[in-house]
């Protein structure tokens, strides 16, 4: 079973979904003035990234500086519109993904992925920490060619940063977004003091700070 969750579902084998989106709440449960799904204040950008379990993931971007609101979602896959349960299952191609809606004044896209490579460990393959699966795969789905580009330097900028460290080499799956289709609304916001403080939390870095400011320049 695990085997087979750890191996990419070809397109064609991929569970159908569904037409209609995930019904959400609109609002931060811990930013309540602030909306997680569009429209977004004029000036801000989005990143999306996976990094394992989207719960810690998540926290760890909305306790960022600059950050205006984040989401969790899937992204990555082909199943429309998919379930948490169809995710899990390894059927959809999607990674648990977070939304990061941020205000490029306060934090540049390369500071984002600096907090991207050093809270997840981005050389595991299909598993991060004991959570095993396509679903926790480590990506970075960018909204232009620019993201893309910027994201390319950031990873060879930190794989050597890694070699010297000992460590080996990245996984991470960098591509162009396609759909980041949101998740359930228990899971939005999963670790903040209005719902489960004490949750679990799988995330753990390498230990390995991130150089930025390096290769291509936003």
């Amino acid at each position: 079973m695990f085997g087979a969750k750890l191996k990419m579902i070809d397109p064609s084998s991929a569970l159908p979904g569904r037409d209609t989106p995930m019904p959400v709440d609109e609002r931060h449960a811990v930013f309540p003035d602030r909306r997680i799904v569009p429209p977004f204040p004029e000036g801000l950008a989005t990143a999306v990234v996976g990094m394992g379990c989207f719960w810690g993931a998540e926290r760890v971007f909305w306790q960022t500086e600059g950050v205006w609101t984040t989401a969790v979602g899937y992204a990555g896959g082909y199943t429309p519109n998919p379930s948490y349960e169809e995710v899990c299952s390894g059927l959809t191609g999607h990674t648990e993904a977070v939304l990061v809606v941020f205000d490029p004044k306060k934090i540049s896209y390369a500071q984002v992925l600096k907090e991207f490579w050093e809270n997840h460990d981005p050389t595991q393959g299909m598993r991060q920490g004991n959570d095993l699966g396509t679903q926790y795969r480590s990506a970075v789905y960018c909204v232009d060619d620019q993201q893309k580009a910027e994201a390319e330097a950031s990873r060879e900028a930190f794989q050597q940063a890694l070699t010297a460290a000992g460590k080996g080499e990245i996984t991470t799956e960098i591509a162009l977004l396609q759909d980041f289709y949101y998740a359930e609304s228990y899971h939005q916001q999963y670790l903040s003091d209005a719902k489960n403080p004490n949750g679990y939390c799988g995330l753990g870095g390498t230990g390995v700070s991130c150089p930025i400011g390096l290769g291509v320049e936003s």
